[in-house]
């Protein structure tokens, strides 16, 4: 009796012992836990003393939207983070609603998405294709169908390759001739489809004319193969950047035709001979030519 006793002692301290060691270990996480919460607050609060008030998109916005006092909020923003240019308020003063005039979206925007100069209009500015042309450079319309077109997927913002087919008389400094499609300028920009500037279009759609920004010098390279030939577009990649080299293909180089040329045949040597009569019978006679 006295052994069941005693077994049964200490197989209850045995459990309170366990008792205690998981007490213990839970105290011992639940305050690791504590302090790590506690470090976080202080890093936050820390990161809340770098922050900077900036305006942000209240509402997704769409080309052509005149913005208002609505159409935007304020939010604390990391210091650190803020784009360069960004609109934000300092000292209570800020330049988005400077005046009377407003601003016009000229690309689209999401809600929360920060204010940059570069997505708006100067102050009582149109959202028109010229506010959106870069300094130096200039609109080229070019007329395509389906097939030049890219079958409708074309949109503003998109850069496309611009090859041209036509016919050349002699030969190129590559050496071909005859009909030729050349790659004539690479990674032109889209500034409009049609009569749209805008890049909210998801749908494809055939196009009439597809407007390009170009410098001046390669709109007269345009307009000159608008005059002689027939304009291609081929799409780029959006994370393409790869510099397109100069390709130039022609009828022989497409079908690998080569040119059969005839060998000279030698010269056979002259015989010259008379004629003269022997007896009944003409014959002729071997003689020197004369030189």
């Amino acid at each position: 009796m006295r052994l069941i006793f005693g077994l049964v002692l200490l197989a209850g301290l045995g459990l309170a012992g366990f008792a205690v060691y998981l007490a213990k270990g839970t105290f011992g996480q639940s305050a690791a836990e504590a302090s790590a919460l506690r470090d976080e607050v202080v890093a936050l609060r820390g990161r809340m003393s770098t922050m900077a008030p900036v305006f942000v998109a209240g509402r997704d916005l769409a080309y052509g939207d005149r913005l208002t006092e609505d159409d935007v909020r304020v939010i604390l923003w990391p210091e650190e983070e803020i784009p360069g240019d960004a609109f934000r308020i300092v000292d209570g003063e800020n330049d988005l609603f400077a005046g009377e005039d407003r601003r016009t979206v000229l690309f689209a925007m999401v809600e929360g998405e920060p204010m940059l100069p570069a997505k708006l209009t100067a102050p009582g500015e149109d959202a028109g294709l010229v506010a959106r042309l870069t300094p130096g450079h200039r609109a080229f319309a070019i007329p395509v169908d389906a097939a030049s077109g890219v079958s409708g997927f074309l949109r503003p913002g998109d850069r496309v390759d611009v090859y041209w087919s036509g016919s050349v008389n002699g030969e190129t400094e590559s050496g071909a001739s005859g009909d030729v499609t050349r790659l004539i300028e690479s990674n032109v920009l889209i500034v409009a489809v049609d009569q749209d500037d805008g890049a909210d279009r998801t749908s494809a759609r055939l196009a009439r004319t597809v407007t390009v920004e170009a410098l001046p010098r390669t709109v007269a390279a345009l307009t000159q193969a608008q005059a002689t030939g027939r304009l291609t577009l081929s799409l780029v990649g959006i994370y393409d950047d790869t510099v397109a080299e100069r390709i130039e293909i022609d009828q022989q180089e497409l079908l690998d035709i080569r040119e059969v040329r005839e060998v000279a045949r030698p010269a056979r040597a002259q015989v010259c001979t008379i004629r003269t009569r022997r007896g009944g019978s003409t014959v002729e006679v071997p003689v020197a030519c004369p030189e």
